[in-house]
Formats: structure tokens, C-alpha cells, sequence
């Protein structure tokens, strides 16, 4: 049985992450969605928000679960017994930073291998921050994030 981790800060979600983890639960035996509680960076939405957005967006995929975490990902990898850890990538640049933690994780844990997937292209764009950006100034991100998200970016960023 392979289980797989695809963690990530997740501020919000949207439809490219969405789009890695129904292909990554086809090829996985269980997909663990780990939200990172990262002390250094002040989210729009709380640790325990984003893991409910996940939950929603997730819940017709029956092999994925979400959990939240802090510290090194391998730890949490290590402790939940996956052997995968899932990375999603945009363009090049993303490949270059995930091939530098690909790299120090595999040092860390020798035995936790990286998988990638490529977001579909309708997601090359898309990003968390560009979401948040697009929301704050006004601007619809509808078609680009689950349902409910839009709505939960507007009550957070234009309450009444």
C-alpha cells in the first residue's frame, strides 16, 4: 500500500492544487493533503480554515485525507508511514525550487522518494498569492478555486 503526502500552505485552495490531487489519489493508494503551520508566515486564512476548504474540496475523492502539520515535512511523512512525497509544478521556476527541496528531503530521508505532477494547463497561472491578489482588489476568481472559496475570500477580505 503506497501512501502519499502533497503538502503545501494551501492559502486558499484552488482548482490547480485540486487538479495534483485527483491525479496523485489515482496513482496512490492514499493521498494525505498536509497543510504546513509555517510560525514564519501569517496566513490569510487559519490552519484550521484551509484544512476545511480542503476537506470540502477533497470530499468526493475517497483516498485523500487532510491533516495539518508543522515542522520538516519528512517528519510528518516518516510518522504517517508514506513512502511519496507529491510536489505540483507550474513552470521552471517552480521546478527549480522543488528540485532543491526534492534534493534535501531525499538527504534528510533517503528512504521518501519526490513525484511531480505537471497542474493541467488551464492552472499553469494559477498561484495562491495571485488568488489572494485577484480577491483583495475586488476582482472574480470564480472557475478558478472550489466552491465556497470565493465566498469565504470575499466574507475574509470585504467583510460588511
Amino acid at each position: 500500500m503506497t501512501s502519499a503526502i502533497y503538502p503545501g500552505s494551501f492559502d486558499p485552495v484552488h482548482n490547480g492544487h485540486l487538479d495534483v490531487i485527483t491525479r496523485a489519489a489515482r496513482v496512490f493508494d492514499t493521498v494525505i493533503v498536509a497543510v504546513a503551520r509555517n510560525s514564519d508566515k501569517d496566513g490569510l486564512f487559519s490552519v484550521s480554515e484551509r484544512v476545511d476548504m480542503l476537506r470540502t474540496a477533497a470530499a468526493a475523492v475517497r483516498n485523500v485525507r487532510v491533516d495539518a502539520y508543522e515542522g520538516l515535512t519528512v517528519a510528518f511523512a516518516q510518522a504517517r508511514g508514506a513512502s511519496v512525497l507529491v510536489k505540483g509544478l507550474r513552470a521552471v521556476v517552480d521546478f527549480e525550487y522543488e528540485l532543491k527541496q526534492a534534493s534535501m528531503n531525499q538527504r534528510l530521508a533517503p528512504n521518501l522518494d519526490t513525484v511531480f505532477f505537471m497542474t493541467a494547463p488551464p492552472y499553469y497561472f494559477l498561484s495562491s498569492t495571485l488568488i489572494r491578489e485577484v480577491s483583495q482588489l475586488g476582482g472574480s476568481v470564480a472557475g478558478l478555486v472550489p466552491a465556497g472559496v470565493e465566498e469565504r475570500l470575499r466574507a475574509k477580505l470585504h467583510p460588511r
